[in-house]
């Protein structure tokens, strides 16, 4: 007599089948988003920095006053600027500029040339990984490469720290911020600035676990308590990058004395808060010019 075929259980029950295919049903959403946190851990970094590295030649740019600087962080990575001069430039209030997560110095350029137009002393510089520099930008890594800004000013330019004003713009506000928190600076100017890199993340991936996966934090919002210095925030009420209303609560955190600028109708990356004249005077007022 010949042997039935063993058969699996689901063929033969109804009941069974149903319940496969909800299983299924419900494994495969669950699986999508598994694939897409991976994704998010592993590429994150790449949603937050967008470097470029083709920096022009400073003579091609009919720039006056200006000349290219190399100094080296703590950890041996050689970081390159510019650095506008004041015409009496050992006397001028020194400005470091920590740019935003995406181009390079020479995007920069029209908001130092007008810093230098009101008497102030520039340095432009890019973190590792921008501008054509080597190593790959990080929180801690950012971090390194201001202070090691600050120093090639104090010990090599023998810029007196008292003169020293820090602008952040966007994501730079993160990196002026915490270094404000360590080396009080004589002011602290911030444009666009965030209470912290999860919120951002949050509001623009509301349906990731942002908070939890996030890397670099930036969590400007607990360190401003800290900061001991006059502070200037900038910000445009049309920003759709970073909401105006975490620029305002990060400045209702700082302790005074602080000004709050709003610029009508400006979005993050409108010439308005790159060296428009509502920024420059409101630098200007602020910094006594």
């Amino acid at each position: 007599m010949r042997q039935r075929m063993p058969t699996l259980d689901f063929y033969q029950s109804p009941r069974r089948r149903r319940r496969l295919v909800t299983s299924v049903a419900f494994l495969t959403p669950v699986a999508v988003v598994l694939v897409v946190v991976v994704l998010f851990w592993a590429g994150q970094r790449r949603l937050m920095y967008f470097p470029m590295g083709d920096v022009p030649a400073l003579d091609s740019l009919g720039l006056s006053g200006v000349e290219g600087v190399t100094f080296d962080g703590t950890d041996s990575l050689r970081l390159s600027g510019w650095s506008f001069n004041a015409t009496a430039a050992d006397q001028a209030t020194t400005v470091i500029v920590f740019h935003g997560n995406a181009g390079n110095r020479a995007h920069r350029v029209p908001l130092a040339r007008a810093l230098q137009r009101i008497g102030l002393q520039v340095l432009l510089f890019d973190y590792r990984g921008y501008g054509g520099n080597t190593g790959s930008p990080t929180e801690q890594g950012l971090a390194i490469d201001a202070r090691a800004a600050r120093e090639f000013l104090i010990n090599q330019r023998h810029v007196d720290p008292r003169s020293l004003i820090y602008f952040g713009e966007s994501l730079g506000t993160g990196v002026a911020t915490r270094l404000a928190s360590e080396e009080p600076p004589a002011a602290l100017i911030l444009r666009s600035p965030f209470t912290s890199m999860a919120d951002v993340g949050q509001h623009h991936y509301p349906w990731l676990p942002v908070r939890l996966l996030l890397r670099d934090r930036y969590d400007s919002l607990a360190l401003i308590p800290r900061v001991k210095a006059p502070l200037l925030v900038i910000a445009g009420d049309r920003d759709s990058v970073v909401p105006a209303e975490f620029s305002r609560r990060l400045f209702e955190a700082a302790p005074q004395p602080k000004t709050f600028v709003s610029i009508p109708g400006a979005d993050h990356n409108d010439d308005e808060l790159l060296d428009g004249k509502t920024l420059i005077e409101a630098i200007a007022r602020f910094l006594g010019r």
